[in-house]
């Protein structure tokens, strides 16, 4: 989720620029007033020239990002699931001092190369219902919000546009994981499988799960799931714009894909190392009573907190994140590359980078 909502950002942020007015930096009011009309009429000469394209086109672009950006990041998130669910059952708690590395050499020896991409077809299945549903939610969301008093002159304050995006973020990233969750509940079981094959594919663990733990065993750990989409989406948007207004203030004349990089791939670094607890809370509760084991977590979110501290200590709550580091920049990189190089194609303009 966490990749899901900073991608949101650097796509938003580079492909439309739509946040980045309001920052310039003035030395009196009538430099200020200059400042501000200058840089409006460059942003809407930039808006102009950015490439249009419809709806349907927007998704498609944004979907196809997406499964690029998680196929090629498979390995790196595939080690970061197994990590994470280390010492929650006897088979996987001898790995506990694995290392990356390790960890590696063990899938390509007992499992082959392509284990690496063990659940990456449900992950791309997942990304296009997920993309349109919050695409679609989104604006539905923001032109609601629009209508509230105080937020319905989000033209004419900044803070009332980036409060309209930043909960209409939150709350669309909701309705998306809601919808979808079985998808990315199926991907983490998938994922986790080594050895012992119990699921073998989407749809039989899909049928297994149902039958073996009812519908409801479709929904393991959407509570953990849904309470760290807007902390993520806050986090990634503050940090992004943080991060990269100064830049621009700073450094006016870098190239705009290289900040929008850079200041991608640090607020999915603060993002993860804040919301990393909660993202492997959730695959430990996705993974209670899989393959027919016994439940190690009886006591819902916060017993299940408390069960992980008690026992592996606060470094428990983190495994896992070092791989998820390393998957944070090549991830923000080849999502805002596909994105931008596909809306171009689909709107016949070239890309001047």
């Amino acid at each position: 989720m966490q990749t899901e909502a900073r991608v949101g950002v650097v796509v938003e942020g580079g492909g439309q620029r739509a946040l980045a007015s309001g920052h310039d930096a003035a030395v009196d009011g009538g430099v200020r007033r200059f400042s501000a009309a200058h840089h409006q009429r460059n942003r809407q000469q930039d808006l102009q020239q950015q490439p249009q394209i419809g709806t349907v086109a927007h998704l498609l672009a944004g979907g196809v990002a997406g499964a690029v950006s998680k196929t090629c990041t498979a390995p790196l998130a595939r080690l970061t699931i197994l990590f994470q669910v280390q010492g929650m059952h006897s088979d996987v708690a001898a790995l506990s001092k694995a290392s990356i590395w390790h960890e590696a050499s063990r899938i390509v020896y007992e499992e082959g190369f392509r284990a690496f991409w063990k659940g990456n077809l449900v992950t791309i299945a997942h990304r296009l219902p997920y993309s349109s549903i919050s695409f679609y939610a989104y604006e539905r969301y923001k032109h609601f919000l629009q209508l509230i008093p105080g937020l319905n002159r989000h033209k004419e304050y900044a803070s009332a546009d980036v409060c309209v995006r930043l909960i209409g973020g939150g709350l669309a990233g909701i309705t998306a994981a809601s919808m979808t969750y079985p998808l990315d509940l199926v991907r983490t079981r998938l994922a986790a499988q080594t050895k012992t094959i119990y699921y073998r594919g989407i749809s039989h663990a899909l049928y297994a799960i149902c039958r073996d733990e009812g519908a409801k065993g479709l929904y393991k750990g959407l509570g953990a799931t849904l309470l760290g989409v807007g902390p993520s989406i806050a986090i990634s948007f503050s940090v992004y714009e943080t991060l990269r207004s100064q830049w621009q203030l700073q450094r006016p004349h870098d190239s705009a894909v290289f900040v929008n990089l850079a200041c991608g791939s640090l607020s999915g670094i603060a993002s993860s190392t804040v919301t990393f607890p909660l993202d492997l809370v959730r695959r430990r509760m996705q993974l209670e009573g899989a393959g027919g084991r016994a439940r190690v977590y009886n006591s819902g979110l916060f017993g299940t907190f408390k069960h992980i501290v008690h026992t592996e200590g606060f470094r428990g709550l983190y495994r896992g994140i070092l791989p998820e580091y390393c998957k944070v920049v090549p991830s923000v990189g080849i999502v805002f590359m596909t994105y931008e190089m596909l809306k171009s194609f689909l709107s016949g303009t070239p890309d001047d980078g």
